[in-house]
């Protein structure tokens, strides 16, 4: 249908609003700036410059400029700018920032109200004014855009309507900062390079106290979120500076604020360990699908156009017929070839469609970078880029979301294309919230996966970190400023800085006193050190990083059907213990209860609340890895009582109502009834011991205060459901620690249990009621015992951990016994492990409780859960704690090993597993061998020969402190030659740099002795030349050589 069809029919209208509610959309300030940014390096400019000048005159008392020197614009291009969504960036293989079309209106209306434009790109200078002062004061509803143009070289305006100039130059006078054509000429100058653009916003917007947003004033050269605390907020979100550092994943602008460089960073050069991942899915379709709705929307349209083209040349072929005349032919020849043309366009949309189709299906895929950041900790989380842009930054993912040490530190980089994600128009976020999602959880799994590959876990996180001097138990705390810590982290990761010059990246070789080194803005490839890449034409050495592998546990069928089956034997446990209960009716029923209940909060239970309380801010340590918490544990030192005793329960932990349930069921060999049970059951401890009137008079007790319980514990009901999802995985393994039991230790475990009554304390709940067990639930598993709560003694240690080594006798009560306080205090010192909530964690025994039937020890954590205690009283042989594994001494450096001697108690080896076999000894003995022949320093007074004859007693002798000095002296002095040849060098440099100086400062004084005479000869051949200034010098020479010619 023809255009003209259309004429009479109704227009959408840009109105005057829109600007304003256009710029909304920018939420957080800075994100509107890098607007202006994109569009520089969109126009592939090398340089950008952002800074402020001040004009007490307008709102906000400065202006705001950004300078670039791309490519610029020429008059038409100029006229895009003003067309809202129109960008000719857009398309599926851009790599350019900029897709909306949208970037400059928004960016600079949500700075301030008013900006001015200056672009300059061949022979031409086009300004362009789009000002809501000026829509205000006139009262105007539409946008006018003035968009005068003037010739480079004659400064003359271009226009073919001087009236229209006039009104737009005079329009710019009254509402910009610029109140005649010099000034704008000044702004012209001002892009010196041969095309570039000048932005220039103005009256900024203000905050409620009448202050700019944007403050200029606290650090001159940068440029800061007003009424931002530097505590407690990320760098990036408070000044522009550290944001624009960022900004890229792989910079190649030259970005200056406030006339000094922005040390932009490559985020992966800047990570301990960095490890790549390769990650393909199918998941991201959003995008993909909306190019393929296009390309078969275009493809039908062209499809239809070449029909009817072709439709047209054979009825023109048909009615001409024979008519071969001049004229005819020239028609027909149009006609084939335009439908010739628009069929060949036709089929190549339609193989565009296909190829599109094609790459639906086919899996996306990404590269996940992590490492970890040991310059500042806290600083962790997902940069998502997208087209090498920044979106987000500092995404918690995986287990950072816990808030503990697991993956604390870690950074994780990925760049994400357009056909996986599209962003929104402020770039600050994605426009698929779903995708975006899986996207975060796909590296959360990869998170976990590096975090395992690393092993930082597995040998301490705090000494990790310690040893880069983060000394404070603080998080967020800086590391120490102590030189060898900046020494040891300047060593992991090395300097890489951009040339000003060639814009490639240089890493440059350590040097020890390059440490807090500052380099000039102005660095340049011939100031690098290393003689491979102190050129500009040397190529770009390429960042290798390893690849790791997402290995991912799957649950076979059996796991499945066996984690099913548990939880619906809870459900029937809950359901049974729901039907028991009984509802308490008035005031009088409570009275019913055991004295020993009380509404308030046991004292036990008051102190771990306030010491979970105070651990609040302190960190929490990741669950052991599964080879670890899987080990058999080692047997303790001496074999404790097996008598009943009536030791009062330690001081319970804080445990999760459904554990505490479990806790409270007695063990299966406790169930079956057994003929002299009551005369070797240990009596009531006296802090669970009740009356037994009132034991056998009200049965129902336990019913009613099982029913006090639930009620107020509704909440920890909820909470209970949301942990076994999340220890789903946990499950497994807890089921896999049960399993392995050799015949001996179930034999023994057996023996140990016969004729003894074995029952779990149920620890109180949070400062609530305590629960009361009575005799009716022991009768009920066939247990005839007067006992509401057996304590927890070493008669109820479980079948995986063996009281004593295999082959070990059992003491005599004639020999020294175990518990024996003077005896038991040698247990100070121990390293252990102790389990809370199915996990391990270790510790460190720092007290002793002795007496007749059983020793406790203290256990205080090095990091626990923030909702756990961080010490905890346990019993000495329970099933709750464990030895730490004795180190291997072959492992240990000298002062490890003189640090184990002086400790206070020496650990027993590891007799329940079997002993190290030949092969392994023989294997660790040539990796020591070949160990030592690889470091051996010259001259040392062993041959290095020798080391190849040695025996294992030998090597264990081997002076290893005497030889490791006389390596680190020797690479010492290694290290001093290359320093000061690298001295040497840089030396050099500086002369040939101040040769060089001198000889540009001699060129610039005979050019402007040149100058000089070329004036003074122009003004005796022509007397009235008047030249002041150089350009104007070069313009006229140019000039009469234009004319010569």
């Amino acid at each position: 249908m023809a255009y003209s069809s259309y004429s009479n029919l109704s227009r959408a209208q840009l109105t005057f609003e829109y600007l304003h509610t256009n710029s909304t959309t920018h939420e957080f300030l800075f994100g509107a700036l890098a607007e202006l940014v994109d569009n520089s390096r969109d126009a592939n400019a090398t340089r950008i410059d952002i800074y402020t000048e001040k004009r007490p005159e307008l709102r906000g008392g400065y202006m705001l400029c950004f300078l670039d020197d791309g490519t610029g614009m020429d008059p038409n291009e100029a006229t895009h700018v003003i067309q809202f969504g129109k960008s000719s960036k857009r398309s599926p293989e851009s790599t350019q920032i900029g897709q909306y079309g949208n970037g400059l209106k928004s960016g600079s209306m949500r700075i301030g109200k008013d900006f001015i434009l200056f672009t300059k790109q061949g022979t031409t200078l086009t300004c362009l004014f789009l000002s809501r002062t000026f829509h205000e004061e006139e009262g105007l509803d539409e946008v006018i855009v003035p968009l005068p143009s003037w010739d480079l070289k004659t400064k003359e305006p271009l226009t073919s309507d001087p009236e229209k100039y006039a009104i737009e130059t005079e329009l710019i006078f009254k509402y910009s900062p610029f109140k005649n054509e010099q000034q704008l000429m000044e702004q012209f100058s001002k892009i010196e390079s041969s095309s570039g653009t000048l932005v220039i916003i103005y009256n900024l917007k203000l905050m409620d106290n009448r202050e700019p947003e944007l403050d200029v004033e606290t650090d001159h050269q940068d440029i800061l979120m007003a009424g931002t605390l530097a505590e407690g907020v990320k760098p990036e979100r408070r000044s522009f500076r550290a944001y624009a550092a960022v900004l890229y994943i792989d910079p190649r602008m030259r970005i200056f604020i406030q006339g000094h460089k922005v040390r932009t960073k490559r985020l992966s050069c800047c990570l301990f360990k960095p490890r790549v991942y390769k990650y393909s899915s199918t998941r991201f379709k959003t995008r993909a699908e909306q190019e393929v709705k296009k390309a078969d929307h275009l493809a039908k349209i062209a499809e239809e156009k070449a029909r009817e083209a072709e439709s047209k040349r054979v009825a023109l072929e048909a009615r001409l017929g024979e008519d071969l005349s001049k004229d005819s032919r020239a028609i027909l020849r149009k006609v084939q070839d335009s439908a010739m043309m628009l069929k060949r366009d036709a089929d190549m949309k339609k193989r565009v469609l296909e190829a599109k189709q094609k790459a639906l299906k086919e899996p996306k895929e990404l590269n996940f970078i992590f490492g970890v950041n040991i310059e500042q900790r806290d600083l962790d989380g997902m940069f998502v880029y997208n087209c090498s842009r920044l979106i987000k930054m500092y995404e918690k993912t995986g287990p950072q979301l816990e808030g503990g040490m697991a993956c604390g530190g870690v950074v994780g980089v990925v760049d994400v294309p357009y056909l996986v994600l599209e962003p929104t128009h402020n770039k600050q976020d994605f426009a698929d919230a779903k995708e975006y999602r899986h996207l975060l959880k796909s590296m959360g799994e990869h998170l976990v996966q590096y975090w395992k590959d690393t092993n930082i876990a597995q040998k301490g996180i705090v000494k990790f970190w310690d040893e880069f001097g983060y000394l404070s138990a603080s998080w967020s705390a800086p590391p120490s400023k102590e030189l060898r810590y900046k020494r040891r982290r300047a060593m992991e990761i090395p300097l890489t800085i951009q040339c000003d010059k060639c814009l490639k990246w240089r890493t440059l070789p350590f040097q020890m006193d390059a440490v807090d080194k500052r380099y000039p803005d102005s660095w340049v490839c011939l100031m690098n050190p290393d003689s491979k890449q102190d050129r500009c034409d040397a190529p770009e050495q390429k960042q290798n990083l390893p690849c790791g592998v997402l290995k991912k546990d799957k649950q076979t069928s059996e796991d499945k059907q066996k984690e099913l089956v548990d939880k619906i034997k809870q459900q029937q446990e809950k359901l049974e213990a729901l039907q028991k209960t009984s509802t308490i009716k008035s005031a009088a029923d409570v009275k019913k209860l055991p004295l020993d209940v009380s509404m308030k909060p046991t004292e036990s239970s008051s102190q771990a609340t306030r010491s979970s309380e105070r651990s609040n801010t302190r960190p929490r340590s990741p669950p052991l890895p599964a080879h670890l918490k899987n080990a058999p544990s080692a047997p303790p030192p001496r074999a404790s009582s097996q008598r009943p005793t009536r030791t009062p329960a330690p001081p319970p932990p804080k445990v999760e109502p459904s554990r505490s349930r479990a806790a409270a069921k007695p063990s299966p060999t406790a169930a079956k009834p057994v003929p002299k049970a009551t005369a070797k059951t240990p009596p009531p401890s006296r802090s669970s011991r009740t009356p037994a009137k009132a034991s056998s008079a009200k049965p129902a007790a336990t019913g009613l205060r099982k029913r006090i319980i639930d009620q107020e514990d509704s909440e920890e009901e909820e909470e209970e459901e949301e942990e076994e999802e999340q220890e789903e995985d946990d499950s497994e393994e807890e089921s896999e620690e049960e399993k392995p039991q050799t015949k001996k230790s179930k034999m023994a475990a057996a023996v140990s249990n016969r004729g003894k009554v074995v029952e779990k304390a149920t620890p109180p709940k949070r400062g609530r009621l305590d629960e009361v067990k009575t005799n009716s639930q022991p009768e009920k598993k066939g247990v005839s015992a007067p006992t509401r709560q057996a304590p927890t003694t070493p008669a109820s240690v479980p079948k995986s951990t063996p009281m004593q080594p295999h082959g070990a006798k059992a003491k005599t009560p004639q020999q020294e016994p175990d518990n024996d306080p003077k005896n038991a205090q040698k247990d100070k010192g121990l390293l252990v492990e102790v389990r809370v909530n199915k996990e391990w964690y270790t510790g460190k025994v720092i007290a002793v409780e002795a007496n007749k039937q059983s020793i406790r020890w203290k256990v205080k954590f090095d990091y626990v859960p923030r909702s756990t205690p961080k010490d905890r009283w346990v019993f000495k042989g329970g099933d709750e704690v464990r030895l730490m594994r004795p180190p291997s001494p072959i492992s240990q450096t000298p002062d490890t090993q003189q640090e184990t001697e002086r400790g206070p108690a020496p650990m027993e080896p590891d007799t329940t597993q079997p002993g190290t076999s030949r092969e392994v000894t023989d294997s660790l003995v040539t990796m020591l061998r070949t160990m030592l022949r690889y470091f051996f320093p010259p001259a040392f007074r062993i041959p290095k020969d020798d080391v190849n004859s040695m025996t294992a007693e030998e090597l264990v002798a081997f002076p290893l402190k005497e030889y490791f000095q006389q390596y680190e002296s020797g690479l010492q002095s290694l290290c001093n030659s290359y320093q000061s040849r690298a001295d040497a060098r840089a030396k050099a440099v500086e002369e040939k740099s101040n040769s060089a100086e001198v000889k540009l400062k001699e060129a610039d004084e005979k050019l402007q002795k040149l100058r000089t005479n070329i004036v003074a000869l122009l003004q005796k051949v022509q007397e009235d030349i008047d030249i002041n200034t150089d350009d104007e010098l070069d313009a006229y020479i140019e000039d009469l050589l234009t004319k010569g010619d």
